[in-house]
């Protein structure tokens, strides 16, 4: 009863126009308060974190509030909401992720500058029923693939999703996992430049725990005029533990690139090295455990942004070794590779490499893709050079002289083709290194079948490459490639040459932020390991960050985690 007379007061005192001085007119709904200044900043007075959302209490002063707004921002990536009252909710974030967010609120006489900040971190609604990881790949314009592995854990999965948060409107038929081998979803008929929410449903064999994995989403294929992120990674040498690998430094170089929400995530080569094997006793397995030692941290970012690997000298995926049994490194490290993680075959998206290999299929180790107004082309030398490139696994003398290291015809001509043929604003190259080996950018560009020169000057291309129009250097050139982006000398360069940017990548997880190779760029931009390389594509132009990443304890004055050491922009 108490209520109810507050409530009749309450009411009675509104009809009358109490507790205020404007005056309504007319009959039925009173029309908004008129005011004369913008609303003072708000204050954020309550947050509650979820699934990939975050639920924040405005709270404002201000007469005749309409509109309360909410941003959050994480590196690049930002997230905004607004409501009618004062809960407003945040969806779309990352979970993990730290994001600081602002409030604002917005009257008839405008809106308040933004309150003071509080940071949040979501955390999805965890169960311990899954313990393997997901890691995308192979996106397209209507399609992409959801690898699953667990090495533990077998049962029964299957894959939720659709683009509105929290609500997955399609499910995927259930499959079958098998503890030690990854089973691979193909989403198709999705529609382009959308966002998907997905969840893994999993059911272990014997009963015991079933449940499902937080939300996380992923991004179809941009048109033109779209303005996306893309992120990279040099070499991370997660076998090199002792020396130049730190586990969390990875964990926390991953989870930063993850949480700039990039469409995908390019691995540059020597991630799964095998060089550390015995030739005489290395076996199936232990290849394959190289590909699975991966598999935890590249999860963290792979589950939302696919991957697209490069191949290595160090992991000896090379056809030098073939010897027409499938019982050979060669076979075993791209069998794992492919397996492992879903690379993109020739299709009406992706264009590649046709040629079988006995023993593997499609190799996948070239291929090439338009997003936004980007092409992206990968290519690789070892695969189609007939020698070993750079190191002999094993060990043993190398070959006589870098003409018979080679990209081959097909790939050659292919990488011509798709150059040629693109009408794309930008261009992308991709390769581990010039030619595969050696060190340095463009101070190696100028020679054998990239450049066609000898080292002592003279041109022999015509003759060591009849078929070829212009070394692949000058092919860049004259089809505008942008950037071309390599990595293998673990440090950061940015150079140019004749209006190509040759751009090397660091390691991701040295605990050493060593200055390798720095005396073989004899010019350039230069920085020192550790961090990711962030690419943002827009219309207007292109934007090339290097973001630092230190461990906690070597964080301190001009040494933290996220900061941009250097950023250049091309028109």
């Amino acid at each position: 009863m108490k209520n109810f007379i507050l409530l009749a007061v309450f009411l009675m005192l509104a009809s009358c126009g109490g507790g205020g001085n404007d005056s309504a007119t007319g009959s039925g709904t009173a029309p908004p308060i008129a005011v004369s200044t913008p609303p003072g900043a708000p204050t954020i007075s309550a947050v509650q974190a979820s699934d990939g959302a975050a639920t924040f209490t405005v709270t404002s002063s201000a007469s005749g509030v309409t509109t309360y707004a909410v941003n959050c921002t994480a590196g690049n990536v930002n997230r905004s909401a607004s409501a009618g009252t004062s809960s407003v909710r945040v969806t779309g974030l990352t979970n993990g992720a730290t994001y600081s967010c602002s409030a604002t609120v917005t009257n008839s006489a405008g809106s308040s500058n933004p309150s003071t900040a509080v940071n949040v971190t979501p955390v999805g609604a965890t169960t311990a029923a899954f313990r393997g990881d997901v890691i995308l790949g192979s996106p397209s314009n209507d399609s992409i693939k959801v690898n699953v592995f667990s090495s533990t854990q077998s049962g029964s999965i299957t894959i939720a999703y659709g683009t509105i948060s929290g609500q997955p409107d399609r499910q995927t038929a259930s499959a079958t996992l098998q503890a030690g081998k990854p089973y691979e979803f193909t989403l198709t008929n999705l529609a382009a430049n959308s966002r998907y929410f997905y969840r893994l449903q999993f059911t272990a064999a014997d009963g015991s725990s079933s449940g499902s994995t937080d939300e996380t989403s992923f991004q179809t294929a941009r048109p033109a005029g779209s303005t996306f992120v893309f992120a990279i990674q040099g070499d991370s040498h997660p076998e090199r533990e002792r020396t130049t690998f730190n586990p969390e430094l990875y964990r926390r170089t991953i989870a930063a690139a993850a949480a700039d929400q990039p469409d995908f995530y390019i691995l540059m080569g020597d991630d799964f090295s095998i060089d550390q094997f015995d030739p005489a006793s290395i076996t199936q397995p232990l290849v394959e455990s190289r590909y699975t030692l991966q598999r935890p941290y590249l999860g963290i970012i792979g589950k939302q942004a696919p991957l697209f690997l490069l191949n290595g000298n160090h992991e000896q995926a090379a056809r030098y070794l073939l010897d027409g049994t499938p019982n050979n490194p060669a076979v075993w490290a791209q069998n794992s590779r492919n397996s492992l993680y879903s690379q993109p075959a020739p299709d009406d998206f992706y264009s590649g490499n046709t040629e079988p290999v006995t023993h593997v299929g499609l190799l996948r180790n070239y291929f090439a893709w338009t997003w936004g107004d980007a092409l992206f082309v990968v290519i690789d030398p070892y695969w189609a050079s007939p020698v070993a490139v750079d190191n002999i696994f094993g060990g043993g003398a190398r070959r006589g002289s870098l003409w018979d290291v080679t990209h081959g015809n097909t790939q050659y001509l292919w990488l011509k083709n798709t150059l040629e043929k693109s009408t794309a604003k930008y261009k992308f190259v991709f390769a581990h290194h010039v030619m595969g080996t050696g060190r340095g950018g463009i101070e190696l560009a100028g020679l054998y079948e990239w450049g066609g020169k000898n080292p002592n000057g003279t041109t022999d291309f015509s003759t060591r490459r009849p078929t070829w129009g212009n070394p692949i250097h000058q092919l860049m050139v004259a089809n505008k490639v942008k950037i071309f982006f390599q990595g293998h000398d673990h440090i950061w360069v940015r150079q140019q040459l004749d209006g190509v940017t040759y751009q090397t990548l660091p390691q991701p997880a040295d605990p050493n932020y060593a200055f390798d190779n720095e005396a073989a760029y004899l010019s350039g931009d230069k920085f020192p390991n550790s961090g990711y390389t962030r690419v943002t594509v827009s219309p207007g132009g292109v934007k090339v960050e290097y973001v630092r990443m230190y461990l906690p304890a070597d964080e301190g004055p001009g040494k933290a985690s996220g900061s941009v050491a250097f950023a250049y922009t091309l028109p």
